[in-house]
């Protein structure tokens, strides 16, 4: 799924009159029927309901909704800022197809503050409002009746369902939060997310998009931007019956030093949970008992140590690990590898040696602060999984300076070096050697804490293990799974005390998760 901006979004609508020869207002039908069909599935108890409606198509898909509501027996309130004479073209149609259809329903034209103030704080307040006063194609700030209204939207008890976006945001926003916008409890989008969508904490709860029409080739995005939700179908397929252990790959997980035996066992523990047929920990001989125990499938490998408890190279020198790589699908180095004695040399030689499948994390990362020049991508699968910090190391930059450009520069590291690039962080971001970015949207505060990113090493190592042929889709898979997992365990448990592990545990119930419902829904972000 495509992320586009407010002008390719109207694009978009346009090319599909075009070329498809479907009005306007039969896209308006299909908009205001999918945030009807999101209520009633959303709040099934919900009696009634005020629509607050703008004068321009926003409005137009409230008054659309707030019709299919009352024929459906729910009682409608529909609140125009505005006069009825005021309204134009598809949305001025329909408000008359609600007036024949629906003539029960009032409709208050609003003209001041008091007024709406007696229907959302009087005795007869409704259990759920439709925010609908602007959309896409609104830019801040708010003015008028519009403003005034905010206060009283964000004042109310009851639920707020936003209509496209929560009015006062701006629909290119890439702000995490903004001052001046509506509150909303959901957001139902459609045909595709815009950036405000997937950069902005617009709800604490979910929000969806629904289709209305437009095909896929009419929808384009000149940001070369995607969601990695899309990608996780290529985990819904089923296995074959005739499977074996051989078909899902291998995958060595090489780290770990004396005091971080943790960080290599949860990324091997993450591997087996995600499916790799195999998964060996190559970690050093002092904490070889202490990796093994994190479960009972997972093989071992003890590496010959130096005095401060790191990996040595003799390891390498002496062809210790050579016969091992040359069993595997896939190589995760730097789970706490540590930065002392020769486990910097060990990460940049096997690095060099080898054409497998990388994935490069953490410690191992650090090993080429000041020698990016040395990954290098071309002809072989290399990822990446730095932090902010580490991201900073890598491209000689301050944090403040990744921060600010996080796509762009995510992409240009990505291409220069050949490599796919997950940069973590609020939205990680998955950047492609091709140019490609893909935005995720699952995760929470919960995952803020030691361990989270060992165990989306072991998550995308074992996916690249089952899915070499499609790197891309797998990665981006990886990280929405990974999030999802940790967005599960925050639902069950509490944000204060979700362990990295219980992420894990957690993994069964985002490998089911469908991100469609049977409305024909896709759930950008939040839990059904």
């Amino acid at each position: 799924m495509k992320i586009l901006t407010a002008a390719e979004m109207g694009a978009a609508d346009r090319r599909t009159v075009e070329q498809t020869g479907t009005p306007l207002a039969v896209l308006m039908e299909a908009a205001g029927a999918a945030v009807a069909a999101f209520c009633q599935r959303r709040y099934p108890q919900v009696k009634s309901i005020v629509a607050l409606c703008g004068k321009g198509n926003n409005g137009g898909d409230g008054v659309v909704a707030a019709r299919i509501l009352a024929v459906a027996g729910i009682d409608v309130t529909v609140l125009l800022l505005g006069k009825i004479d005021d309204l134009k073209g598809e949305a001025a149609a329909a408000m008359a197809t609600l007036r024949a259809e629906a003539p029960s329903v009032p409709v208050l034209e609003i003209a001041d503050e008091a007024a709406l103030k007696a229907v959302l704080g009087g005795p007869n307040r409704p259990n759920l409002l439709l925010d609908a006063v602007v959309g896409t194609g609104f830019r801040p700030p708010l003015r008028g009746l519009a403003e005034a209204a905010r206060s009283l939207v964000n004042a109310c008890i009851f639920p707020v369902v936003a209509v496209d976006l929560p009015s006062g945001w701006d629909a290119d926003s890439m702000e995490q939060t903004v001052e001046g916008a509506y509150r909303a409890d959901a957001v139902v989008t459609f045909t595709a997310p815009k950036l405000a969508h997937v950069f902005g904490y617009l709800t604490v709860g979910p929000v969806v998009v629904a289709p209305i029409g437009s095909p896929d080739a009419v929808v384009l995005s000149e940001g070369n931007l995607s969601w990695t939700g899309s990608s996780k179908t290529i985990a819904e397929k089923p296995r074959g019956p005739n499977s074996n252990k051989g078909k899902f790959g291998h995958v060595l997980v090489v780290g770990g030093s004396y005091g971080t035996a943790g960080a290599p066992a949860m990324s091997s523990l993450a591997a087996l949970r995600t499916g790799a047929g195999l998964v060996t920990a190559a970690v050093p001989k002092s904490i070889v008992n202490l990796v093994a125990g994190i479960a009972p499938e997972l093989m071992v490998k003890p590496l010959d140590e130096g005095t401060e408890g790191a990996i040595a190279l003799a390891n390498l020198e002496g062809k210790k690990l050579d016969a091992l790589i040359e069993r595997m699908t896939v190589l995760a180095i730097g789970p706490g590898l540590s930065q002392r004695g020769e486990a910097k040399a060990v990460a940049r030689d096997l690095i060099a040696k080898t054409r497998l499948p990388f994935v490069l994390d953490a410690d191992g990362l650090n090993a080429f602060d000041g020698r990016a020049d040395l990954l290098d991508g071309t002809d072989r699968t290399l990822v990446l999984t730095p932090h902010p910090g580490e991201m900073a190391r890598l491209a000689g930059l301050t944090v403040k300076q990744v921060e600010a450009d996080r796509i762009g520069l995510a992409r240009e590291f990505a291409t220069v070096h050949k490599l796919t690039l997950v940069l973590k962080g609020w939205r990680t971001l998955v950047a492609h050697p091709d140019g490609r970015v893909a935005v995720n949207t699952t995760g929470n505060p919960s995952m803020s804490k030691g361990g989270s990113g060992d165990i989306l090493t072991g998550i995308v190592a074992a996916m690249l293990a089952q899915y070499p042929d499609d790197v891309a889709s797998a990665v981006e898979a990886a990280v929405y799974l990974h999030g999802l997992a940790g967005d599960f365990a925050a639902r069950e448990m509490d944000e204060h005390t979700v362990l990295a592990t219980d992420t894990v545990a957690h993994l069964s119930n985002a490998f089911r998760y469908r991100v469609r419902d049977e409305d024909g829904l896709t759930w950008l972000c939040g839990l059904r």
